[in-house]
């Protein structure tokens, strides 16, 4: 059998191959440095969706990937049956990045999050003396957590909830953005307030100034957990290391992952006081691949790239230039502007609403992958940008001008059609 080498071939053989859970644009990555990409016919393109705040620190990251490559040489995986000396170190540095006591490593976003609903409920009943089985916790419109059968059972998109069916009870649904929404759906049954600081597959959705402060306060007055799903919001995106630390809001569990991993190998955890994980016991909660030791070493260089600050940095000084340069091109095409509607995000992070007249999400990203650069749509005509925090400021300028020409390339087709 031949080895596929071209773009088609590879694209076909995947597509015959594979399940179609997704649908790539048709461009087939062979290696990447920083920001930069290269597909296997050698050509170049941004990275501006970074695996969804997985690559935070950039494709190859040296601190990352030599910390990865010493690890490999000595130790890759014990099973939580025993110690290992990497696990320690780790533990200890996520716990005080956080500011929190405790920490539970997981693997990927969604198992963090199972981990968070299980730890509320259990909470819930040995610590708040809800009654058996009878635990609910506050969701939000709109929300993407992952795609586990429980999680998709309080989605709002169809696409991740229908078929999947009987849905998992113990949760209700309320608008995102509304603390008033929050504090009515509350009852004596309700253990956890569930949430992204920033919705980032429904647009990047930020909400109103003060809710999350709001919603702290909410919680405290109830007796009910603040879970913060900061799987995409933290460790730097937005400027900050937390999307809750722009209002000085501190949740009782954050809820981490992506970029945790340095982009090398999948790490997640959930992150809390003595008084909230020391509810798990043995044998009630575990990972065989949680916490391994090749995870540790990895998520330990991320914490301490993260301890200099100067990601935090990057992401708040190029967001003001990312969003200053998008927000130029918002206005009709032809005048002044150049089909964006709006623009909302915070940090290196952006959601853009382009004019459905203009086209679709997928086809703006079709448009911008022609011209060297790699985005995501959303929902509709909306499309996310988000690169990694390595991005020079004038690589994002490249990247601006490039949507800008794909926007009004658009819009010329539109009107000829």
């Amino acid at each position: 059998m031949s080895t596929p080498q071209s773009t088609q071939e590879l694209i076909g053989l995947s597509e015959r191959h594979s399940a179609h859970n997704y649908h790539p644009l048709p461009v087939v990555v062979r290696e990447a440095r920083g920001a930069w990409v290269t597909d296997v016919e050698g050509r170049r393109y941004l990275d501006c969706l970074a695996g969804y705040s997985s690559l935070n620190f950039g494709h190859g990251n040296p601190a990352i990937l030599q910390a990865a490559q010493d690890q490999l040489q000595r130790l890759t995986l014990t099973s939580r049956a025993f110690f290992h000396d990497r696990f320690a170190a780790f533990c200890q540095g996520l716990a005080e990045l956080c500011g929190k006591d405790m920490i539970l490593p997981m693997n990927t976003g969604a198992e963090a999050v199972e981990t968070a609903i299980k730890v509320a409920r259990k909470w819930g009943y040995e610590v708040k003396g809800v009654a058996p089985d009878q635990a609910n916790i506050v969701v939000m419109e709109d929300n993407f957590h992952g795609r586990t059968t429980t999680i998709v059972s309080f989605s709002t998109d169809p696409d991740a909830r229908d078929g999947f069916g009987p849905a998992t009870p113990g949760f209700k649904i309320v608008k995102y953005g509304s603390a008033e929404a929050i504090r009515d759906a509350i009852d004596a049954n309700t253990v956890a307030v569930l949430l992204e600081p920033i919705q980032g597959e429904a647009g990047v959705l930020v909400p109103p100034a003060g809710y999350l402060t709001q919603v702290r306060e909410i919680c405290d007055e109830n007796n009910v957990l603040f879970v913060a799903d900061e799987i995409q919001s933290g460790l730097g995106r937005t400027g900050d290391t937390f999307a809750c630390d722009h209002e000085g809001v501190v949740p009782d569990m954050y809820v981490l992952g992506k970029a945790l991993g340095g982009g090398v190998v999948p790490v997640s955890a959930v992150a809390a006081d003595e008084n909230v994980l020391g509810v798990i016991r043995p044998g009630q909660h575990g990972s065989t691949f949680g916490g391994n030791p090749l995870a540790c070493a990895v998520g330990e260089a991320v914490v301490k790239l993260l301890g200099t600050g100067e990601f935090q940095a990057r992401a708040r000084e190029l967001g003001a230039v990312l969003h200053e340069r998008l927000g130029a091109l918002v206005g009709p095409t032809g005048e002044g502007g150049h089909g964006v509607v709006a623009v909302r995000g915070r940090g290196l992070w952006a959601g853009v609403d382009i004019d459905p007249r203009l086209g679709t999400g997928r086809q703006v990203c079709e448009a911008l992958m022609r011209r060297g650069v790699l985005a995501k749509d959303t929902h509709g005509s909306t499309i996310r940008l988000a690169p990694p925090l390595v991005v020079s400021e004038e690589d994002l300028n490249w990247a601006v001008d490039r949507l800008a020409e794909a926007l009004d390339e658009l819009a010329r087709d539109a009107g000829r059609s």
